[in-house]
């Protein structure tokens, strides 16, 4: 039986289309994915996360233990700052990609996928050991984003950081604890200025009790500003133009870091050893033409590359396949991320290859991310900097 977020209730009432998403009872849209797609890109849309995990790393030697247990290093993050991460095992294969909070000195917040929370928690628990505690608290535990250009004229009336700053002084990848100010009361929370859309946006991590309290002091609070509830399907599209990868489609158990583009965040300089240090060194010295790459495609003939469609060279030959692809709502045209053999390279853009849509190849080309018009191009490659 698929587990319910604390706003089920609220998207059955909004009219929401219900589907199963990792083990989640989810909603996949309200309005239709093209509407709530447009929503976000020009006033703002509001999402219910709380399918994610949420485990928390405390204790003096946290730091230190998060730095040994995960690829980025987390020790050298100043408090109420935030990284983008991945736990890899022994052989440095991926196990789950992260978002990492330093909430305290000592005390992290680690948010991995709803499909390998309870694996990644597994994992970290042994990984720690004892030298700090780690707790999955997501039962308990709700997760709400507004993303969109409206977002900070929503949330500045009723959020108060702990600093007393103003809420649009929150950098990118900065979070705060706060109180969030309903009608009926104040609720406590921690909200960082980072989002899976490639907009500007906000993600505020709850209890599971104030969530429908929120929600729709949030929505009323957003009304005359536009903003909407989004479901799964628009989130995909959003975050497919923003060049944003996956887990389960384009990052997978069976590819490295070095796979995907980002051995950039793997810091093999740090102090000490940690999980996956040896099989990645000797996967970061490899050549060029050793392992996978993703890469980004245009499809420029008629047809959308789907899930699992086979990627084809300028000869005819099946070289790798789509991990993601949709219509893009934004650009008017199909685009997609494909996992190819990096032997079968190289890679570059403007490379000519097709894609086997219902036996017929489909002309294709090898783009750059983030597949935005140039307009965002700017704005969503200092995301992928902060990401990285």
């Amino acid at each position: 039986m698929s587990r319910r977020t604390p706003l089920y209730a609220e998207h059955l009432a909004l009219g929401a289309r219900m589907v199963d998403f990792a083990g989640w009872e989810m909603p996949i849209q309200y309005t239709g994915v093209i509407a709530e797609h447009q929503a976000v890109r020009t006033k703002a849309g509001l999402f219910d996360l709380s399918h994610m995990a949420q485990i928390h790393v405390r204790g003096a030697g946290a730091a230190a233990a998060l730095d040994a247990a995960v690829v980025s290093q987390p020790s050298s993050l100043a408090p109420g700052r935030a990284q983008y991460s991945i736990i890899v095992d022994s052989a440095g294969l991926m196990i789950d990609d992260l978002v990492i909070y330093r909430r305290a000195e000592d005390v992290f917040l680690v948010v991995s996928n709803a499909s390998n929370g309870e694996h990644v928690a597994r994992e970290l628990g042994a990984r720690v050991g004892q030298s700090a505690t780690v707790s999955d608290d997501s039962p308990d535990a709700a997760l709400i984003a507004v993303q969109g250009p409206a977002a900070v004229t929503i949330l500045t009336p009723c959020v108060q950081l702990a600093s007393e700053k103003p809420l649009d002084s929150l950098a990118g990848y900065a979070s705060s604890e706060a109180h969030l100010r309903t009608r009926e009361r104040e609720v406590a929370c921690m909200i960082g200025r980072t989002g899976y859309t490639g907009e500007d946006g906000f993600e505020i991590y709850l209890a599971g009790v104030d969530a429908s309290l929120v929600w729709r002091a949030l929505l009323g609070n957003g009304a005359s500003a536009g903003l909407q509830p989004i479901g799964l399907g628009a989130r995909d599209t959003l975050r497919l133009e923003a060049g944003m990868p996956l887990f389960g489609n384009d990052l997978r158990s069976d590819l490295t870091p070095y796979d995907v583009g980002f051995g950039r965040v793997v810091r093999l300089d740090k102090p000490g050893d940690f999980v996956g240090a040896t099989a990645l060194r000797a996967r970061s010295s490899a050549s060029p033409g050793v392992g996978r790459q993703l890469v980004a495609l245009r499809v420029t003939g008629r047809g959308i590359a789907r899930q699992g469609y086979a990627v084809l060279s300028e000869s005819g030959e099946s070289v790798g396949r789509v991990t993601s692809g949709t219509q893009s709502p934004t650009l008017g045209h199909p685009i997609a991320l494909a996992d190819v053999a990096a032997a079968a390279g190289p890679w570059s853009v403007g490379r000519r290859v097709a894609v086997r849509v219902r036996e017929e190849s489909v002309a294709a080309e090898v783009v750059a991310l983030p597949f935005r018009s140039e307009e965002h191009t700017s704005e969503l490659q200092s995301h992928l900097n902060l990401v990285c």
